[in-house]
């Protein structure tokens, strides 16, 4: 096994994790086994990944913009990164809608289904709502007041807290770069080491890699809801599916195009980063092996993505785009109503914002969804509907978040002559 490459381990991880959950549900109390001796240690990769994540954004952004030297190079890059990644997230909000009124999924989900549904799942979409509703309830300037936080401390405690860390790893670079360079050496080189520390770190939580996407999956397929309300839900499911693989492909032919890089060479340089983020459905957690992929494979260079890289985790959830764009439409279809084009254009505005700001954790797009909901006037209680199948198709849009992360770094590095021919 040692001579297999780390994406390769990953992947017999996720298949063996999901034949032995299969065997385990046909078996008297295999299901209790799973969620009390196999799914800890799925918890526990988790877990490290998330450890490292706000140190590894801290040193890397910290290192890559005090490496700029000057603030030319910090707002030509910034700029470029930002409005890429507003660009695709608008591309993928439009897919989704397009998708989703050409298809029609909600239409074929039945009274009852419907009613089973909102029955099983109604605490879980009461939580979300709740969640929702201190976002929704804020003034129209809040989200720019959340990125500027008041504890560093306080804000580097909780990983739903990743626009401030950068925020405050950004203001921090500036001002190594605006003192006189004997001043700043002892810093940067404490970053610069700090930064090698957290690379060897992420080294030894990989050789973990197989056995936490074993547990992860194993644990997903004993603890998933009746099989009939998965087919009840296919056609959502297919639609939302369709609509990720058009991303994927915007990205490919983004980067044949633009990068001017052939699609095989992206495509297996970010493989790696791409199964995992599968397996956590978590772009934070992700972001160490992101990192490495986009450096080592694709020939980014450091100052590249140390910058974009993390931001993109936070900010660029195209993936996400496509979901709040389907999902809304799709509830909206299985309670029978027809949304007028200004809702439908509505909604683009509220997802692109909904996808920036939502964190870069589990199932964190169904909050923002509540908000999108809100906004066109769809009943808010057609959450109950997704919740069956909203883990795995989380992992899915994971997957499009993270590749589209990936080909922003190689486009912003082509274009200041930082990629590596």
């Amino acid at each position: 096994m040692k001579q297999l490459a780390l994406h390769w381990k990953i992947l017999i991880g996720m298949a063996l994790g999901v034949i032995f959950g299969l065997v385990m549900s046909y078996v008297a109390g295999g299901s209790q086994f799973v969620g009390d001796y196999i799914k800890p240690f799925g918890t526990i990769f988790i877990n490290l990944l998330k450890l490292i994540a706000i140190p590894l954004i801290l040193a890397s952004l910290i290192k890559g913009v005090s490496d700029l030297k000057d603030i030319s190079k910090l707002s030509q890059m910034g700029g470029r990164t930002i409005l890429t990644y507003i660009s695709t997230t608008l591309v993928a909000v439009i897919i989704g809608l397009i998708l989703v009124n050409t298809i029609q999924p909600g239409k074929s989900i039945s009274v009852e289904t419907r009613k089973e549904l909102v029955e099983a799942y109604a605490s879980d979409a009461n939580q979300k709502r709740e969640a929702a509703a201190k976002q929704s309830s804020a003034g129209p300037l809040q989200a720019l007041v959340d990125i500027v936080p008041s504890n560093i401390f306080a804000a580097a405690s909780n990983n739903r807290n990743m626009l401030q860390i950068i925020f405050f790893a950004m203001f921090f670079g500036i001002g190594i770069i605006l003192i006189p360079e004997k001043e700043s050496t002892s810093v940067k080189s404490f970053f610069d080491s700090f930064n090698a520390v957290i690379l060897k770190l992420i080294d030894l939580i990989m050789l973990g890699a197989p056995y936490g996407v074993f547990a992860l999956l194993a644990a997903l397929v004993v603890e998933a809801p009746n099989l009939e309300l998965f087919k009840a839900l296919a056609l959502y499911a297919i639609t939302l599916l369709l609509g990720l693989a058009t991303m994927i492909g915007v990205y490919a032919l983004f980067v044949r195009v633009i990068v001017k890089k052939s699609i095989s060479f992206f495509f297996r340089g970010i493989a790696p980063a791409q199964l995992l983020a599968f397996s956590t459905s978590s772009s934070a957690a992700t972001l160490p092996v992101t990192m490495e992929c986009v450096e080592d494979n694709l020939g980014v260079d450091k100052e590249v993505t140390s910058f974009v890289l993390p931001i993109g985790a936070t900010i660029n959830m195209d993936g996400t785009s496509v979901y709040q764009g389907v999902a809304a439409v799709f509830i909206a279809q299985a309670f029978g109503l027809d949304l007028s084009l200004a809702a439908q254009l509505g909604i683009i505005f509220t997802a692109t914002l909904a996808s920036i700001g939502t964190a870069a954790v589990p199932s964190a797009g169904i909050v923002m969804l509540v908000i999108v909901l809100a906004q066109a006037g769809i009943p808010e209680a057609g959450l109950a509907l997704i919740f069956a199948i909203d883990r795995p198709l989380d992992m899915c849009r994971t997957v499009v978040n993270v590749t589209g992360d990936a080909a922003v770094s190689m486009f912003v590095a082509k274009s200041i002559g930082k990629l590596k021919n």
